[in-house]
């Protein structure tokens, strides 16, 4: 005869209906001894079960971790929290720019002061010249640089260290923004450069640097193009 196997559905009890078979039964928990051995319990006197210290380090361990993935939410969330309002008020610093190299400046000086940050570079490509303070980039560069069409570059990119200069040796990650500023379109980079390797790596999400860049972009654009 064939082996033929059903599938059963399966429903565990209700916790009440094991407490009152354990009530009413206490020797099938008390005299089995694997059992006892694997919910690190043993007997006491007067049938007292004592939760020994297997149980009891169980319990401790599993509190540990909620409250420990308790700190880390409430860390990141105030994090994020503190990282959109540093935005907020850069933006409105962006602003007030009154020319392309205070824009450039000012993005560099909040990179460092709201951020904590090792510096901000604006680069544009020819081929016309580029505003002072803004690095100069050869057509097609960008694409170069970041790859064709990619939004965004984030890590430690050895060939975009250039863009920082003197500074290229301090920079330990970075992340790069396309930018596409008047018409016809000149492409360009905001880059922001750290001294710690793990200030920006590729998983990371970029939607409030997307969103500076966004900002450096129509600011700059008040201005006809160079």
């Amino acid at each position: 005869m064939s082996d033929v196997r059903l599938a059963v559905a399966y429903d565990p009890p209700e916790p009440e209906a094991v407490r009152a078979f354990l009530e009413e039964n206490p020797e099938f928990l008390r005299d089995d001894q694997a059992l006892m051995e694997l919910l690190g319990v043993k007997p006491s006197a007067a049938n007292i079960i004592d939760f020994g210290p297997a149980a009891l380090s169980r319990a401790a361990q599993a509190h540990r971790k909620e409250s420990s993935a308790r700190q880390r939410l409430e860390a990141t969330a105030r994090a994020n929290f503190q990282a959109q309002r540093q935005t907020h008020l850069a933006v409105l610093e962006l602003m007030a720019s009154r020319n392309w190299s205070e824009l450039a400046a000012r993005l560099d000086s909040l990179a460092q002061a709201r951020f904590g940050l090792i510096a901000a570079v604006l680069a544009l490509e020819g081929p016309e010249r580029v505003p002072a303070g803004w690095r100069a980039l050869a057509e097609g560069q960008v694409d170069l640089v970041m790859g064709p069409g990619v939004p965004a570059r984030l890590g430690l990119l050895p060939t975009a260290l250039g863009l920082f200069g003197e500074m290229a040796d301090e920079i330990g990650s970075l992340v790069l923004i396309r930018l596409s500023l008047w018409a016809p379109a000149r492409p360009g980079i905001l880059a922001f450069g750290a001294g710690d390797a793990e200030t920006f790596s590729p998983d990371m999400g970029h939607d409030l640097i997307d969103f500076l860049a966004r900002v450096v972009e129509r600011t700059a654009e008040r201005w006809p193009s160079p």
